[in-house]
């Protein structure tokens, strides 16, 4: 029962009434409006006792929030908080907290999410003890904004793979074309060192011989001693 049933009943006593006021003797219309004063009046009851049940919960529960401190947040700490965009609650972590200390305000960032927020206390609130398994459950939509900027990184990343698959590409190519060339010229009977299996700081199976470039024919440098040098006498020194 609720005041617009109240309200409904008044009507239909009232219309009870002028029917009776027009046929007096009517003993259904008597009845009627017997039973209707009697729905009021107990309307009316039910409705003041639903105030003052109201009323007592309401007080009680203004007595339980003064004598329950507020929570204390600090930078690090985890919470739920209210995300702005759609009123509703979600993980976050506090990064920084600022403001007086009767209206602090705290910046705080969603898991998952690069965006972040400012907070009031109202706004921030403890984990629950199961909030690992629901936070699936709770994870947001990602903005318009976010959802570009996920799309401009994955093509910015599928950009740089291309990249680098053109350029092992290129390097398999140069690398073919002289191994290509290398063999040709060993057919031809030119060594080419690091190539054929030979190097040029190999030690020759001769013991007399010397390391030098192979296969250019040619011995080793000949190195120009040095020596000191000597001054001549001059005329006027003597």
């Amino acid at each position: 029962m609720d005041q617009a049933d109240l309200e409904t009943y008044q009507v239909q006593l009232s219309q009870v009434e002028l029917a009776l006021s027009a046929d007096p003797d009517n003993a259904e219309l008597a009845h009627l409006r017997s039973e209707l004063k009697e729905l009021i009046d107990l309307t009316k009851t039910a409705l003041a006792q639903a105030e003052v049940a109201s009323n007592t919960k309401a007080e009680s529960s203004r007595k339980t929030t003064s004598a329950t401190p507020a929570h204390t947040w600090s930078a690090g700490d985890e919470c739920l908080a209210k995300y702005s965009g759609d009123g509703t609650w979600y993980p976050a972590r506090i990064t920084g907290v600022g403001g007086s200390a009767e209206n602090r305000i705290y910046t705080v960032i969603f898991k998952g999410y690069n965006s972040t927020e400012q907070a009031k206390s109202s706004d921030l609130k403890p984990l629950p003890p199961n909030y690992h398994q629901t936070a699936a459950s709770n994870k947001r939509k990602l903005t318009q904004q976010e959802e570009d900027e996920r799309e401009k990184k994955k093509k910015k990343n599928e950009k740089k793979l291309e990249t680098r698959a053109a350029k092992a590409k290129e390097q398999n190519a140069k690398q073919a074309s002289w191994q290509k060339f290398a063999k040709k010229a060993e057919k031809k009977g030119v060594q080419i060192a690091g190539v054929s299996g030979t190097s040029i700081f190999k030690t020759p199976d001769n013991p007399l011989g010397k390391v030098g470039v192979t296969g250019s024919g040619r011995g080793m440098t000949e190195v120009t001693p040095m020596g000191k040098h000597k001054f001549a006498a001059t005329d006027d020194e003597t």
